[in-house]
């Protein structure tokens, strides 16, 4: 039933016929790769470069005053880019308006699976950092946060695939390329798992997380959500506590992934193809420079932003102190509507509603309805240097 067709450095395609069609699986090898990475001179400037890189976003944490005020939003940054990557249409505004029950009926689906993407990744965040090791229990109950209530949702949520898979094409034949068998998926991934331990030897961790995402998405293990579940598990091994680069997590790369697509499915097939691991680490790499050069600037323009505005609502007088409450609940939440802003703050509605006029006349808040009530604020300023790439959609 099954011959060779031929042996890579990554894995073998292998013809299979399976009801009256021919195709070609890949099964792929145990990581670490077999001969191993070679690093020359230009590849090991680029791993130093990128050290550098995520070393100056670490420190730039240090200049926010609430860290996680930041976080907060940035991580739904990285929800609606890493699912538009497969095909949603909701930008940051959307995602930011479906949380507070605004978002108009054609895109409710489309932000509810980016909703999920924060669900799963606060949830994975949560449980490392509380010592929790990174198994495939963890990645499966991540994947069944994602999934829940979401298009494909039925598609066995939190369980690892029993059947065939494929991308591209409408059936294994004529797909661009089809992971491995079912019957290999739980030891394929119990490979994986023990190379993100260590096990058969340490690897350096941004190495680690090119190989395993590229590995990861090599095998395809779930039905569908595969691509965001391989894009937080560079998340998940950025910000391991035991090891951690990264003491916040703010390094995502769905942004570059997003803009070089096409080179980034392109990469992962050559793996495949031609054994090319180390232009895959090098394609990888510079996503984090980019990415991290960019997280820095973002960070540093997002500091400024609220410190002017801080400034400017000081000035306003007698209404400063219940002003500058609401300025720093829309920090963190980007978007706020009155009752609730009131309950939040322990403050009365009409001192929320003077304090939303005065944050509207100077130009820091923008009411987005248009409605005499149930008003909603947002603070369109700081969204719009946040929102770089977002609104591109993926056509």
């Amino acid at each position: 039933m099954e011959a060779v067709a031929q042996n890579l450095r990554a894995g073998t395609f292998r013809k299979t016929r399976n009801a009256g069609e021919t195709y070609a699986p890949f099964h792929p090898n145990s990581l670490p790769p077999e001969p191993p990475i070679e690093v020359d001179a230009s590849l090991q400037e680029l791993l130093d470069t990128a050290n550098q890189a995520l070393g100056r976003l670490d420190g730039v944490t240090l200049l926010l005053p609430d860290p996680d005020q930041f976080i907060f939003t940035y991580i739904r940054k990285e929800a609606v880019l890493s699912s538009q990557i497969e095909g949603t249409q909701s930008s940051l505004s959307d995602l930011l308006l479906f949380e507070h029950d605004e978002v108009s009926r054609a895109l409710r689906s489309d932000a509810l699976e980016t909703f999920n993407y924060i669900r799963a990744m606060n949830y994975g965040l949560e449980r490392i950092r509380s010592g929790h090791p990174l198994t495939l229990n963890l990645i499966k109950e991540i994947h069944g946060l994602l999934m829940e209530d979401a298009q494909g949702g039925s598609r066995a949520p939190g369980e690892f695939r029993r059947s065939q898979n494929w991308l591209g094409g409408t059936r294994p034949g004529n797909a661009r390329y089809v992971p491995p068998p079912a019957h290999e998926v739980l030891r394929l991934v119990g490979d994986l798992e023990k190379f993100i331990h260590n096990d058969p030897e340490p690897t350096p961790i941004l190495t680690k997380a090119a190989l395993a995402h590229a590995q990861f998405e090599t095998i395809h293990p779930f039905l569908d959500g595969n691509g965001r579940v391989g894009r937080l598990l560079i998340t998940l091994l950025l910000s391991n506590p035991d090891r951690p680069i990264l003491r916040r997590p703010l390094l995502y790369l769905s942004l570059y992934l997003k803009r070089n697509r096409e080179e980034y499915y392109e990469r992962l097939q050559r793996i495949r193809t031609h054994g090319e691991w180390e232009e895959w680490l090098r394609f990888f790499l510079e996503g984090v420079v980019d990415v991290a050069a960019s997280a820095t600037e973002t960070t540093r323009q997002l500091v400024k932003l609220v410190e002017n505005d801080r400034q400017r609502i000081f000035a306003v007088g007698r209404a400063a102190p219940s002003a500058s409450r609401l300025h720093e609940l829309l920090v963190k939440q980007v978007v706020f509507r009155i009752p609730e802003a009131a309950r939040l703050l322990a403050l009365s509605e009409p001192t929320i509603a003077s304090a939303a006029a005065h944050l509207e006349r100077l130009g820091v808040a923008s009411e987005v309805t248009g409605r005499p009530r149930n008003k909603l604020y947002v603070y369109s300023t700081y969204l719009s240097v946040l929102e770089e790439g977002t609104a591109e959609k993926t056509g």
